[in-house]
């Protein structure tokens, strides 16, 4: 696959998953880490914390796009941040260092048991008007 196709590919999926995060309000990691392990052959390691630098800009913009329309409590940011900070620090420093065997599991059973949890959730919620 030539470079300018494999670059034109990438852009697409960085559109799409974009897209998708930005309606559903998910992190786009929980897409964009399986589709550059599977789709674009990286290893897990690397596709996290590729993952992890290109989430900076995109949850900047959306995070502002959600700001405009008030939709963003920023009494709670510093305090969320202070928590995530130090622990996204510990995260990344033990995903490193773990086995890649390892890492793919642990992220395939954190995308079972949230989809889980939103099927839950939404299946024990009466139906919205």
């Amino acid at each position: 696959m030539s470079e300018l196709v494999r670059s034109s590919l990438a852009v697409l999926s960085g559109f799409l998953v974009g897209l998708v995060s930005g309606t559903m309000g998910i992190g786009g990691g929980i897409l964009l880490v399986p589709l550059m392990v599977l789709g674009f052959g990286f290893s897990q390691h690397l596709a996290q914390g590729t993952s992890l630098a290109a989430i900076i800009p995109t949850a900047l913009a959306g995070a502002l796009a959600h700001d405009r329309d008030g939709n963003v409590d920023r009494r709670a940011i510093p305090w969320l941040a202070a928590g995530g900070i130090p622990g996204v620090l510990a995260g990344s420093l033990v995903a490193v260092h773990l086995p890649r065997t390892l890492l793919v599991r642990l992220f395939g059973v954190l995308l079972l048991y949230s989809a889980y949890r939103i099927w839950a959730t939404r299946s024990a919620r009466k139906p919205e008007k």
